[in-house]
């Protein structure tokens, strides 16, 4: 765990060959080993509980622990939870971070997890101006009692609380709260395939959205239940993956006086029977179709 720290020191700044954790307080350094002597008390405290409470037959070997590096910033930069711990050590205020990572682990036949088997990040933090700029501990973890337990003190940010699904993108309605967006876009999470790509991951295929509805392959025009005119984009990436076919789905309302279109929410997916979901109603031309942003 210590190795793990010294490796990578986040949020740091360095500025003239020194480490500046936070100036305002006097923590500047010369160098790592003046560094990890000033926070050495906290670390060895938070380490010793760490291995006192993890229980080796319920979690992931130590030595698989370098395999999951690469879930600090992630978890630093959009965590799940955010709690202030004000007690655990006397006179410091520590933050902790915590992140779920679900497509991380899967079943030896490449089944999905069950929700004991997600694997989680944990990080210990030193706050300057809301950032953190040093890192305690940070581990990753399975056994979901031993990651209750560093939900203690004060929980000031909880995603799951948040109106925006992670899956919105920026320029949709879905992203600015549109009830009828959070509402289909909710709606098609519960009939897509487990397999399917995760919603944290939709960001990755967003460089697709323009062109899906530019160069549709198919456009899909039908009336809902409460009278919303809703326009679908739809266009097929055979070579976008290695292994199966993508398409990426782009949905719309439209504006019946000018027939230009809202967009609502969009998303990649591999699930083919769920393709054929939104090919319903009105098949369009792309050409009788106007784009716009979203309301």
């Amino acid at each position: 765990m210590s190795k793990a720290n010294r490796q990578k020191i986040d949020g740091a700044e360095l500025t003239d060959s020194k480490i500046v954790i936070d100036e305002a307080k006097g923590l500047v350094f010369s160098s790592e080993e003046d560094l990890y002597s000033h926070f050495t008390h906290e670390i060895s405290s938070l380490e010793k509980e760490f291995f006192k409470l993890r229980r080796e037959s319920m979690d992931l070997p130590k030595d698989a622990f370098s395999k999951y590096e690469k879930n600090l910033s992630p978890t630093l930069e959009t965590p799940d939870e955010v709690w202030e711990d004000r007690e655990s050590i006397p006179g410091k205020t520590l933050m902790i971070y915590l992140k779920e990572f679900p497509e991380q682990i899967v079943g030896k036949n490449g089944e999905l997890p069950g929700k004991e088997d997600f694997l989680f990040h944990v990080a210990i933090c030193y706050m300057t101006a809301n950032v953190p700029s040093f890192v305690y501990l940070h581990f990753p973890s399975k056994d979901i009692d031993l990651v209750e337990h560093y939900c203690r003190g004060e929980l000031i940010y909880d995603r799951s609380l948040r109106d925006v699904p992670s899956g919105a993108l920026e320029g949709d309605a879905l992203a600015e709260g549109d009830r009828l967006a959070k509402g289909l876009y909710d709606s098609m999470l519960k009939v897509r395939s487990k397999t399917d790509i995760h919603e944290e991951k939709f960001i990755d295929s967003s460089h697709l959205r323009e062109e899906s509805v530019e160069e549709a392959d198919e456009i899909w025009r039908a009336t809902d239940s409460m009278g919303n005119t809703l326009v679908t984009f739809v266009k097929e990436y055979p070579d976008e993956l290695k292994e199966g076919d993508l398409w990426y789905i782009v949905v719309t309302i439209e504006d019946e006086p000018s027939l230009s279109h809202a967009l609502l929410f969009s998303f990649p997916t591999t699930d083919r029977s769920l393709v054929d979901r939104y090919r319903h109603g009105e098949n369009l031309q792309a050409d009788e179709v106007v784009q716009e942003n979203s309301h």
